[in-house]
């Protein structure tokens, strides 16, 4: 294994992905333009598993797929898998989130709960899945955006371990307490293994 195909077109991600995998020898690219998986999964993992497996198959090449999103007590797990496609853009999708939790009541930040999940699928080059892990971080919603790094959801995701949300945390301490960074770590134990 020395090229890894990232199964996203989210520009955001792969890039993260990138220096997530720093060091361990690896030639990571963006999946092919025109690759288009549906994300029919109920889970996170069933959808990171369906995009691991059609773009390994697609390029011929071993492919890392993630699903993740933001989970919110006070919407029954809302937005969950239907984080990217909750609305047509990171600011609609904040907006969104924002309008359902004041109609839902959560005022206080405790009832504001919510968690981030990252799902991860490595698939060989025949598009078999050789290995699955998920990473997680709880924190809350705050009632506006915070901060200017980041994508997604990152500006109204406060962790209280940091005292700051995703947007305003450095690379190095998102890697450290966020989902994906978490899910990454246990992902490149067993790369190391397949290596």
């Amino acid at each position: 294994m020395t090229t890894l195909v990232i199964a996203s077109g989210n520009a955001g991600k792969v890039r993260e992905f990138g220096q997530l995998l720093e060091g361990l020898g690896l030639n990571t690219q963006p999946q092919p333009e025109g690759i288009e998986v549906e994300e029919t999964g109920a889970t996170f993992a069933a959808n990171a598993r369906l995009k691991a497996e059609a773009v390994a198959k697609a390029t011929g090449q071993w492919a890392l797929a993630d699903d993740s999103g933001l989970s919110v007590d006070a919407l029954g797990g809302a937005p969950g898998v239907h984080s990217a496609r909750y609305a047509a853009t990171d600011a609609a999708r904040i907006e969104r989130l924002l309008q359902e939790l004041n109609a839902a009541g959560a005022d206080a930040p405790s009832s504001r709960s919510a968690c981030f999940t990252a799902a991860l699928a490595l698939a060989d080059p025949s598009g078999r899945v050789v290995l699955e892990v998920e990473g997680h971080c709880p924190g809350e919603i705050l009632r506006e955006r915070r901060g200017d790094g980041g994508f997604g959801y990152d500006p109204v995701f406060y962790v209280a371990e940091a005292g700051l949300c995703f947007a305003e945390m450095s690379k190095e301490l998102k890697a450290e307490l966020g989902h994906r960074g978490k899910a990454v770590q246990r992902l490149k134990a067993g790369i190391r293994k397949l290596l």
